[in-house]
């Protein structure tokens, strides 16, 4: 890409393509495709009138990722919000709108806020969070395993991560339910400054109660954290960790979901070769990544690419989805890759991409340990996509299973942090081989309970 001092004229681009409502959302591999057409970027509509170009490339993706002195992240540059040309209440405002945090800054501001954020997740130990994901899930399953049928969205890939949150930061479950009624208008555009303010009340109010009342929560290591962060740098930094845990990671745990309950690959008989949980969520984030289009940048000048001009402050975001599916990739995408670009590259890389992962793999691996014959209850194709131009997010997954026994009493019947009493329930509850949670079965029926046992090397 090379600076370009005298405008150059868009040639031969077609009208946008709108990123919103249930046509995008219902297939937007098509989409990607007819904007390929045309080389690695291409115009979109992200709401009704809010122009943006979108990277399409794998290429130009990492390029545009790895340039930051070309490319910012400061939306204060964004030229159309500026002179009004989009108004502050659009409803991709709360996505793209500039906040003091390490997503949406540059240069040393953003080294120190990150810091912050890598130096308070540091503070969570991968041991503790899988015992809690897996406590956690156990109570959620005990909720609908008698039943025989679930929308495993609604009822586990949604809250799981809520209780999570709850536990890493600190936060009252009444408070949490508001952070992810939240994160979830803003994602679908429905209402965003509303659920704006919802967000950004409900963090202020989180920290002014751990100010009171600190604890061994990432919320407290942030308010003391050297880098001193001020109370509006807190409040935005917590919004962008919480709309990181919520929203994203309820669509990694249902799109893995999904993958798995659908495709013969991943369910199969093992005579016809199967693949293992971590297989199906790399998949997902090459495939499917809860976060499909994002990771906003503004040319810091007009930048001239393959004969495409991208004007100074005029949005450019990059389609994970859409560069991780590029044709001149997909001899790269086999089990065990993990250049995909779901976790973003660069400067601002997810830095908890360790912690989002595990929490999947434990959601995933628990549910199938509990319900192995577990089947979609509709065609895969049936299944509704949830509208809005930066999530890959379903609607609902239902599923209908043989019903199980319940193995352990629901989350809140103990006390908040009472991990001895949950290490006694696990020891407890734990059958002879150390399998918890099986129904009762002379052998295994399915394709999963075969694929299971032979990941026990049964």
């Amino acid at each position: 890409m090379t600076p370009e001092t005298t405008p150059v004229p868009e040639s031969g681009r077609r009208c946008p393509e709108p990123l919103y409502g249930p046509e995008f959302a219902a297939d937007p591999a098509a989409a990607y495709r007819r904007m390929r057409r045309t080389g690695p970027t291409a115009p979109v509509e992200l709401s009704p009138g809010v122009r943006a170009t979108l990277v399409t490339g794998y290429d130009a993706a990492l390029h545009v990722l790895r340039s930051p002195e070309t490319f910012s992240k400061d939306s204060r540059r964004w030229r159309d919000m500026a002179d009004g040309t989009v108004p502050a209440d659009c409803p991709v405002a709360p996505m793209m709108a500039y906040r003091p945090n390490a997503l949406l800054t540059d240069g040393p501001e953003h080294r120190r806020l990150r810091e912050a954020i890598t130096d308070s997740l540091g503070g969570v130990e991968p041991h503790a969070l899988r015992n809690y994901v897996e406590q956690s899930a156990d109570a959620l399953i005990d909720r609908f395993a008698a039943a025989g049928e679930a929308d495993l969205l609604a009822g586990y890939a949604r809250p799981l991560p809520l209780l999570v949150l709850n536990r890493m930061f600190g936060c009252p479950p009444e408070y949490g339910e508001r952070l992810v009624e939240g994160m979830a208008g803003i994602f679908e555009l429905v209402d965003a400054e509303k659920a704006n303010e919802l967000l950004t009340t409900t963090v202020g109010a989180l920290i002014a109660l751990k100010r009171r009342t600190p604890g061994r929560d990432v919320t407290s290591r942030l308010i003391a954290h050297p880098a001193r962060l001020t109370d509006e740098e807190l409040v935005h930094t917590l919004v962008l960790l919480i709309g990181a845990g919520t929203e994203p990671e309820q669509n990694l745990i249902a799109n893995s979901l999904r993958l798995l309950l659908s495709d013969d690959r991943f369910a199969g008989s093992l005579s016809g070769g199967s693949l293992p949980v971590e297989d199906a969520l790399d998949e997902v984030l090459w495939s499917d990544p809860p976060m499909a289009n994002y990771a906003v940048h503004f040319p810091v000048h007009d930048v001239l690419y393959e004969g495409t001009l991208l004007r100074e402050g005029h949005p450019l975001v990059i389609s994970f989805a859409a560069a991780n599916t590029d044709p001149a990739l997909v001899a790269e995408q086999h089990p065990g890759n993990r250049a995909h670009l779901a976790w973003s590259a660069g400067p601002h890389s997810c830095p908890a991409q360790g912690a989002a992962r595990l929490i999947a793999a434990v959601a995933v691996e628990k549910l199938l340990d509990r319900l192995p014959d577990m089947e979609l209850a509709v065609p895969v194709q049936d299944l509704e996509w949830r509208p809005g131009p930066f999530h890959r997010a379903l609607a609902a997954l239902p599923v209908s299973f043989r019903p199980a026994a319940v193995t352990r009493a629901a989350e809140g019947e103990r006390p908040a942090g009472d991990e001895a009493s949950a290490a006694a329930d696990r020891r407890d509850s734990a059958p002879p081989g150390g399998r918890r949670g099986a129904p009762e079965a002379a052998a295994p029926a399915s394709g999963w309970a075969r694929l299971l046992a032979w990941w026990r090397g049964e």
